[in-house]
């Protein structure tokens, strides 16, 4: 397995991330419920690229990147949320946990989120916060692995 580093995403880097961001069942699924299809870049389409410039610009949002010798095979974004619960601790939430498909099972979602819980406690946070589809069953058991806890049941609404 080559190195795999983690670092902060590119501009460059947004298309590999919206193609891992899409590259299963479930988000095919989603695309096609909201948009009537998936995403077509016209170079990845003004929202995306809107969405980017909004994270890059916000020290409260991380996207970052799993990097193997220079091609991108993971992605996580992490939001750093001030609270006035838990004692006024900040919490961390990651999003869009991605890993190429040809590599899952081979330590980079793990080292990605290690790597990522460890940016959370060094920026103070109390708690690390998911979540995750209900029927990404082999997702519920690599953060069950990590020490994550099925605490409390989430909603969502489409706006």
């Amino acid at each position: 397995m080559a190195q795999t580093i983690f670092r902060t995403a590119t501009r460059a880097d947004v298309p590999a991330i919206l193609d891992l961001l899409t590259n299963d069942d479930i988000a095919r699924a989603r695309d096609a419920a909201a948009h009537g299809g998936p995403a077509v870049p016209e170079e990845v389409d003004a929202a995306c690229w809107a969405a980017f410039e909004a994270i890059d610009a916000d020290p409260r949002n991380e996207l970052i990147v799993a990097d193997e010798a220079g091609a991108v095979v993971g992605t996580c974004q992490l939001t750093f949320i001030p609270s006035l619960s838990r004692r006024g601790a900040e919490r961390m939430t990651i999003e869009a946990v991605r890993v190429r498909a040809d590599l899952r099972g081979r330590g980079v979602g793990r080292a990605m989120m290690r790597w990522s819980l460890d940016r959370a406690r060094e920026r103070g946070c109390g708690l690390a916060q998911l979540t995750t589809d209900k029927r990404r069953t082999d997702a519920h058991r690599f953060y069950a692995d990590l020490g994550f806890e099925a605490s409390h049941e989430g909603f969502k609404l489409t706006l």
